[in-house]
């Protein structure tokens, strides 16, 4: 706030009063700041777990990996109508119905629930529960293991290189339905 001086001269008046408007009329944006770093890829997905959902009656039939530019993707193929999930890392992933540790590769663990049974006709049965697909040479998954199915719902454990960011959603078609779950490679 300026104050106006009797002994002022009235253009010095005017100057002083000119500089101040434009002073106080600089954009915040002049000020010096730091930039915010972009995300990686664009992903602002975040680690905390994600559910949603409820049962499906259709069996799971399938499960593959893909590798992408900015993350590493896990499809679980099912029978009918999207299932309901619950995907979170935990320090362990236990088996359905007997509660054993499920050993998997990697620095952090992600417990894969689908809401959908792993029996029936047309399941979905591993030749190796503890590889269900090869994920050598990925830059986020170490590896993919069966816990096992029980009472309507699947679980999958996902060794992952360390706890990223990932996200977790159903697609449907008239093939049927799938959970896929995308680990970034980085933060």
């Amino acid at each position: 706030m300026f104050t106006i001086s009797a002994r002022m001269p009235r253009r010095g008046v005017v100057v002083s009063l000119a500089a101040a408007c434009a002073l106080a009329a600089l954009p915040v944006a002049a000020t010096a700041s730091t930039p915010a770093a972009a995300p990686y890829c664009g992903i602002t997905w975040g680690s905390l777990s994600k559910a949603a959902g409820t049962m499906a009656p259709g069996p799971v039939t399938g499960v593959r990996a893909g590798r992408h530019d900015c993350y590493d993707r896990l499809v679980i193929d099912l029978s009918g109508t999207a299932p309901g999930y619950d995907v979170r890392y935990v320090t362990n992933v236990y088996s359905e119905g007997q509660g054993a540790v499920v050993p998997l590769r990697g620095g952090a663990k992600l417990q894969v629930v689908a809401k959908a049974p792993a029996y029936g006709p047309g399941a979905y049965h591993p030749a190796n529960p503890k590889e269900l697909v090869n994920v050598t040479g990925y830059q986020t998954f170490r590896q993919v293991a069966s816990a096992g199915s029980f009472e309507g719902q699947s679980t999958i454990g996902l060794g992952v290189r360390a706890r990223l960011p990932f996200r977790a959603f159903t697609l449907t078609d008239a093939s049927g339905s799938r959970l896929v779950i995308d680990v970034a490679h980085r933060w």
